[in-house]
């Protein structure tokens, strides 16, 4: 049995501990406030939720702007309003009129037609009172629903002139203009409501593919699990396999990127370039381009010639390495469970993950609604908080008569508000702590699982029963406290990095050349700082489940045995997760390839979904396989340097790995 004198890092799992209870706190806190709804649907005027709510107001899921143009004003990009009355209608408007010719009709048809996109029933009124009321817009114009809930106009072109409803013109009620005034309205409030769009847009794509993308990923589950399996038994053989099958993949995707960007030569509009296409929500526009293709092809070109490149000056340390990868097997073989674990990891995260995503959106939305003045003319009250409810009668309406009190945004002025940005960075903080905890946890418990494997005098007779759960007990018995301080480390880094990336956001349009060098460097280090530290913490885990000792001095005896051995880390661990990686991208290519040909042409923007999803799943089966080699290679240098293979001090390596020492000594 490996020593564990005691528990360990006490002080920082108490510190974790009370964290963990801080960030429930913060959930409930933000589920009590917290309304989603603001996300999902469209808001008028009042506040109000259109599609939601009591019968009548689920019947109207679409949001009616008074007057397009208005929207074309600098500040909706500031408050992200327009100013002009909204209302939430049944559908959009299908015919152009004006409020003056409707009420000339008042006992016709058009009439109640028209009353239908009022904020109230106006009766009797005049025009011009109902338009100083606000009670009614002062036109008309046939619309169409958006996929984001708004009625826009029906924009179309006639030649090179814009037209709205088949017409060049339309009346506003005060006077004749031409269809192109609504574009500016139009771009703004499209600004306004693009990440809506596009949010829902990857929503409906995901609705109708979700089963196709499942049973994709299913086959990566299997592919994986059939390549670990041959692992076991052909590992030499399956090394060369995935290395040629690799540089195949890789080829076939340069000749097919090549043929379809031949094919689109004389396609018109496929010779724009991305710069000029700009950002589109439906991802699929850019594979009509030829520039993508190309993208695409030196992309893999890139790839390929780097691949071989390294597989040329490899090829005798890639033989060793097999060896090592043999040794491997035969301890996933003893521990066969150990291949299921990243199923238990992968649970663990998707709670971490909902529990931060869940949180983050009902903090994001557990604001109140605010009102401010909205004025046509020059107002001194003018996008200042208002209370709708007795505005008509307050000096703000007195002093501007034409002015309206208008919803704009939520937000809100309790202390709940006001440190509602400091709950978000805990939220996310939290987050990355939780997540590198879980992380920690599976690499911890593997290592004891295999340090078990290669420290027992007499394999497998001297193991434990369960190899697996006695290490993820003693991970968590003893240990709990080291894997929060190791993930407390890296967790700081990255939420360091997230800042960064948040300021160099902010200073895109600075003109200070000094402050982005200077932010861009630290981006830099800071990336290799978090390379590092997990490289740092994957061993030093490993260090403490061999030795049961606290997280710095496991730490510490981690970094001088690697030092002392460089030259080994080198040549054998890292040609092996070079190795590792091949399978993981050949998987990855097998699965886009089977999903590329048979859902191509109904399923173009959930390819990345597929790949990517391949991708965690292959590496979440080649992470055991990486965690043993690991484990196996320091509990190898361990071995050297406290025997000397004497009758006295025997290696308690096996035969095979031996063999490795003495190929490597020879190679050198």
């Amino acid at each position: 049995a490996l020593p564990h004198p005691g528990c360990t890092d006490i002080v920082c799992c108490i510190f974790f501990i009370v964290a963990i209870v801080g960030y429930v706190a913060v959930g409930i806190l933000a589920w009590t406030h917290g309304d989603p709804r603001k996300v999902i649907y469209p808001t008028d005027s009042m506040g109000q939720y259109c599609g939601f709510g009591e019968k009548n107001e689920r019947k109207k899921p679409l949001l009616f702007y008074f007057n397009m143009m208005k929207c074309a004003s600098p500040m909706v990009l500031l408050e992200f309003q327009c100013p002009t009355p909204q209302v939430c209608v049944e559908k959009c408007p299908d015919r152009t009129m004006t409020l003056v010719t409707a009420v000339g009709k008042i006992e016709s048809e058009d009439w109640g037609y028209y009353k239908s996109y009022c904020r109230a029933d106006p009766g009797t009124k005049s025009v011009p009172q109902i338009l100083q009321e606000k009670l009614c817009p002062a036109y008309l114009i046939s619309s169409k629903p958006c996929k984001a809930f708004r009625c826009f106009p029906s924009l179309g072109k006639k030649g090179e002139v814009i037209t709205v409803g088949d017409q060049e013109t339309f009346n506003d009620g005060d006077k004749i203009r031409d269809a192109k005034d609504l574009v500016a309205g139009m771009k703004n409030a499209t600004i306004v409501m693009e990440g809506r769009q596009v949010a829902m847009k990857i929503f409906e794509d995901y609705t109708k593919s979700w089963y196709w993308i499942l049973i994709c990923l299913l086959i990566a589950v299997v592919v994986s699990l059939i390549f670990i399996v041959l692992l076991r038994y052909l590992a030499g053989i399956m090394v060369w396999v995935m290395i040629v099958m690799v540089i195949a993949v890789f080829a076939y995707g340069i000749v097919h990127c090549s043929i379809k960007y031949v094919n689109l030569k004389d396609t018109p509009g496929a010779n724009i370039t991305l710069q000029q296409l700009g950002f589109q929500p439906d991802f699929s526009v850019y594979l009509h381009i030829r520039q993508t293709w190309l993208a695409f092809i030196i992309i893999l070109a890139i790839l390929e010639v780097i691949i071989i490149i390294v597989l040329i000056f490899l090829r005798n340390r890639i033989r060793i390495a097999v060896e090592l990868m043999k040794e491997a097997s035969r301890a996933v073989g003893y521990v066969m469970s150990s291949l299921f674990y990243p199923i238990f990891t992968f649970f663990l995260l998707t709670i971490v993950i909902a529990y931060w995503g869940v949180t983050a959106v009902f903090l994001s939305t557990s604001s109140e609604p605010v009102y401010k003045v909205f004025n046509e003319t020059v107002c001194p009250h003018a996008r200042e908080t208002c209370i709708p409810e007795n505005f008509t009668l307050s000096n703000m309406k007195r002093d501007c008569p034409r002015s309206e009190c208008l919803f704009a945004f939520y937000g809100g002025e309790t202390p709940y508000h006001k440190y509602l940005i400091f709950l978000q960075f805990y939220n996310v903080f939290l987050f990355f702590w939780c997540a590198n905890f879980v992380t920690a946890l599976g690499q911890m418990t593997l290592a004891g699982a295999f340090a078990s494997y290669y420290w027992a005098p007499n394999k497998p007779n001297d193991m434990p029963a369960f190899p697996l759960c006695a290490s993820l007990g003693r991970s968590l018995r003893y240990h709990t406290g080291s894997l929060a301080f190791g993930s407390l480390i890296l967790a700081i880094v990255q939420i360091i990095r997230v800042l960064l990336e948040y300021i160099d956001h902010k200073l895109k349009g600075a003109e200070n050349k000094f402050a982005k060098f200077l932010l861009c460097c630290l981006k830099c280090c800071f990336w290799c700082l978090e390379k590092f530290i997990k490289f740092m913490n994957r061993n030093t885990y490993i260090m403490v489940a061999i030795y049961g000792k606290n997280f710095c001095r496991s730490a510490r005896d981690a970094f001088f045995l690697l030092m002392r051995n460089v030259i080994r880390v080198v040549v054998l661990d890292k040609v092996t997760d070079f190795i590792l990686f091949l399978g993981k991208l050949l998987i990855v290519g097998l699965v886009g390839k089977f999903f590329f040909f048979f859902f191509f042409n109904q399923r173009e923007n959930e390819i990345m979904t597929v790949l990517v999803g391949s991708y965690l799943i292959a590496h979440g089966f080649f992470s055991v396989y990486a965690m043993c080699v690991d484990t196996l290679f320091l509990c190898f240098l361990e071995d050297l340097e406290r025997n000397d293979g004497s009758p006295e001090r025997p290696y308690l390596m096996s035969e095979n790995l031996l063999n490795v020492l003495k190929k490597k000594n020879q190679a050198n």
